[in-house]
């Protein structure tokens, strides 16, 4: 470690005198933390250009105000005293005295209250519950890891001096070429890697669209509900949204604005709602584009997930007016801590997004694009998908039966493609809040749609919409469900007994349709 102090020889103070005084106020303001290791002496003094000698006296006196402490053989640390365990406080820095400060201040200041409510993609209650229908969360034991590790291990022996170099902005390019030619298979999407941009996932997709395209009062369509990291991002650049109607044919293309330049968009499989956007509604969604002059978000994010019958091509498939900015994952299938994600562009984007992408941070690392290359290009990613849909594809046929078997007036949507389905409660019986509250207090989430990482415009108590739940089913073996539903069904029947609802939220005759059906 390299401290951040120096010495003048011709301050008219002694060298060790300086270096006391400097290692001393490290100390004080918090700034050298008790139990940190001090450099060896000998590599202190080379550092400083001063005599070995110089830097043992000043450790010395330290030592002997009780601010440092010697461990033999270990070294110098240092001294764990509480009054140097507080850090740094608020008297430590100093009042802003001049005009500018408090310019400086305000304008900060206005910047923060500002702010929307955070955008969180991490389960609100971690590893505490027992029983977790969280959204979007991937079965970590389906990984392949034996196949992974010797990728890893293969790219490393084949290239590994890959790893002192930056790599394109846009990103790895064999891994551009296999992404194209798995979206030309599975979404049929005609493009090639010259199109594509590798990213840090969705999330940074959407900033990248946002810094170009969104400033102070472009008005900005959105799905409502929809996913709110999408509508954070878009409102922090100075959006004005503009909520369009979903229902149960995906978004209403005749709700859009004639005056948005842009709309964000989940057509195959509607997030939170779970719908899939209807050929008719995709056609006539593309021509509001082509009319307007728009661009189109489309995020397809679990698409990868499909269980009835074949899906509908990606919205990209269907752009002849190259105005559909495409965004893809691999969070949901391979797990989000890989990090990688991409975005399919318009030809007049591909520059800009490269460029800005290369101010945010360069290129992608390069490890792990060559292992998803060949893990893609050698087949291995889509015979991974097909083991995940076959054990997803039974986790949700069996939390569906569960269900109706146990919550028989608890109305399930949405199961056809993706990780979750949508669940509509009675409408005689309490809301997703409330639900949501009485089975996290017994270790099982379920989410509402404002726990569910998604944003309902509109505050209305009476909205059908305040009595959906979300069940994330890919992470949870068939065992764990149907314990989890068994003791869910005894949470309701007990808080309808205790008189939280004037009626069973799972009795047979009551009944939910959702709106727009």
């Amino acid at each position: 470690m390299q401290l951040a102090i120096g010495v003048d020889p011709g301050a008219g103070r002694s060298l060790q005198h300086q270096v006391v005084e400097q290692i001393r106020g490290l100390i004080l303001d918090g700034r050298l933390a008790p139990g940190t290791r001090m450099p060896a002496s000998r590599v202190l003094a080379d550092d400083l250009g001063v005599s070995r000698n110089t830097i043992l006296g000043a450790f010395a006196r330290l030592v002997a105000e009780g601010l440092l402490e010697t461990r033999e053989p270990v070294g110098t640390f240092v001294a764990p005293h509480p009054w140097l365990e507080v850090g740094l406080s608020a008297a430590s820095v100093p009042p802003p005295d001049s005009v500018m400060d408090r310019c400086r201040s305000l304008r900060l200041d206005r910047r923060l209250k500002a702010r929307t409510p955070p955008h969180r993609v991490q389960a609100p209650c971690g590893d505490a519950l027992e029983f977790d229908f969280w959204v979007g969360r991937p079965d970590a034991a389906l990984f392949p890891l034996r196949s992974w590790r010797s990728l890893l291990s293969r790219m490393l022996q084949a290239s590994s001096r890959q790893l002192s170099e930056y790599g394109d902005p846009q990103g790895l390019l064999s891994l551009r070429a296999a992404i194209a030619e798995h979206l030309g298979a599975t979404r049929a999407i005609a493009t090639d890697a010259s199109r594509i941009v590798v990213t840090n996932g969705i999330q940074e997709g959407l900033n990248l669209v946002a810094r170009l395209l969104v400033e102070q009062g472009v008005e900005v369509a959105v799905e409502n509900p929809c996913y709110r990291g999408a509508s954070q991002v878009f409102a922090q650049h100075g959006a004005e949204l503009y909520p369009a109607t979903v229902d149960r044919s995906g978004l209403d293309p005749a709700s859009l604005p004639a005056t948005a330049a842009l709309a964000y968009v989940t057509p195959s499989h509607q997030y939170p709602l779970g719908s899939s956007l209807t050929l008719a509604r995709r056609k006539a969604l593309l021509e509001w584009a082509e009319s307007c002059q728009a661009y189109i978000v489309e995020d397809d994010y679990d698409s990868d997930f499909h269980y009835d019958g074949s899906p509908l091509p990606a919205l990209k498939s269907l752009d002849r007016n190259d105005q559909v900015i495409y965004l893809g994952t691999f969070s949901k299938s391979l797990g989000a801590g890989l990090r990688i994600g991409y975005m399919v562009l318009p030809a007049e984007l591909c520059g800009p997004v490269r460029d800005a992408k290369a101010l945010l941070n360069n290129c992608q690392p390069w490890l792990e694009q060559a292992a998803l290359a060949a893990f893609l290009a050698e087949g291995d990613y889509a015979e991974c998908l097909r083991r995940q849909r076959q054990v997803y594809t039974a986790r949700r046929n069996h939390l569906c039966a569960g269900l109706r078997h146990l919550l028989p007036s608890w109305q399930v949507e949405g199961s056809g493609g993706g990780m979750h389905v949508v669940v509509y409660l009675p409408e005689d019986g309490p809301d997703a809040e409330t639900v949501e509250a009485l089975a996290r207090e017994n270790g099982i989430g379920v989410y509402s749609i404002d726990s569910g990482n998604a944003r309902l415009f509109g505050s209305e108590t009476s909205d059908p919409l305040r009595k959906v739940l979300l069940f994330g089913y890919a992470s949870l073996t068939e065992a764990d469900v149907s314990a989890a539903l068994l003791r869910l069904r005894q949470v309701v029947d007990g808080s309808a007994r205790a008189g939280v609802t004037a009626a069973s939220c799972c009795g047979p005759a009551a009944s939910s349709r959702r709106p727009g059906t």
